[in-house]
C-alpha cells in the first residue's frame, strides 16, 4: 500500500507509516484523509513536534515525551486532547499522519 500525492506513489510499510520521512504538506493531508482525520490547526502544531523531534533525535517521541514536549506549544494540552486529535494513538497516528516512518516502540527509545 502506498499514498498517491501530486501524481507519484511514495512507498510505506505494511502497516501504512512511510518508509523514508516527508516533510511536505501535502502527505499530511492526504495520510490524514485515509486516517480519516480533519486537520486543525492543533494537529499541525503536533505535527510539527513530531517532525522536529524527528529531525534532532531520529526518532520519535514516546507518549509522555510528545505530552512534556508539547507543554508550552499547546498550553493545557493533556491525554485526552492528544487522544482527541489522533485517536489510534497520537505518538504512534501522528507520527504516521506527519509523513515520519513507524516508530520503534515500546522499550525502543
Amino acid at each position: 500500500m502506498g499514498y498517491q500525492v501530486n501524481g507519484s506513489e511514495i512507498e510505506t510499510d505494511g502497516d501504512g507509516y512511510l518508509l523514508e520521512p516527508d516533510y511536505g504538506e501535502e502527505i499530511v493531508r492526504v495520510i490524514a484523509a485515509a486516517e480519516g482525520i480533519t486537520l486543525g490547526a492543533d494537529h499541525w502544531i503536533v505535527i510539527g513536534h513530531l517532525r522536529d523531534a524527528y529531525r534532532e533525535q531520529g526518532h520519535t517521541p514516546n507518549f509522555r515525551s510528545l505530552l512534556k514536549g508539547l507543554a508550552d506549544k499547546l498550553p493545557g494540552c493533556d491525554s485526552k486532547s492528544l487522544y482527541e486529535l489522533f485517536p489510534l494513538g497520537p505518538a504512534k497516528q501522528g507520527a504516521k499522519v506527519a509523513g515520519l516512518p513507524q516508530p520503534l516502540g515500546k522499550g525502543g527509545y
